[in-house]
């Protein structure tokens, strides 16, 4: 059991780490605006590359559902922002489009 705690803090300090350091190191450096422009855009693409193989997986008989509920989050997510709305949007869209073809 005591072998378990060091481990749990062990791994705590590895994760923790590499991400204070940047804060700690760079806090008064400003950030040049090309590299600035790029870390902002790594959200979008992690988001896209692992949200959607998810959807497409999750309504392989209906493709046309899973590309209804992205266009719609497509839409309202440049439209209006934010990120509840186009979820919470998206999936009733996909699911109205797989009751519709049932």
């Amino acid at each position: 059991m005591n072998n378990l705690i060091f481990i749990i803090l062990g791994m705590a300090a590895v994760t923790y780490g590499p991400r204070l350091a940047p804060f700690l190191l760079l806090s008064d450096k400003q950030v040049p605006k090309r590299l600035d422009a790029f870390l902002k855009c790594i959200p979008v693409a992690a988001i896209g590359a692992l949200i959607i193989p998810g959807v497409f997986s999750a309504t392989p008989d209906m493709p046309l559902a899973a590309v209804a509920g992205m266009v719609f989050t497509l839409i309202v997510g440049l439209w209006k922002g934010g990120i509840i709305i186009p979820v919470l949007g998206s999936v009733a869209v996909t699911y109205l489009v797989l009751l519709c073809n049932v």
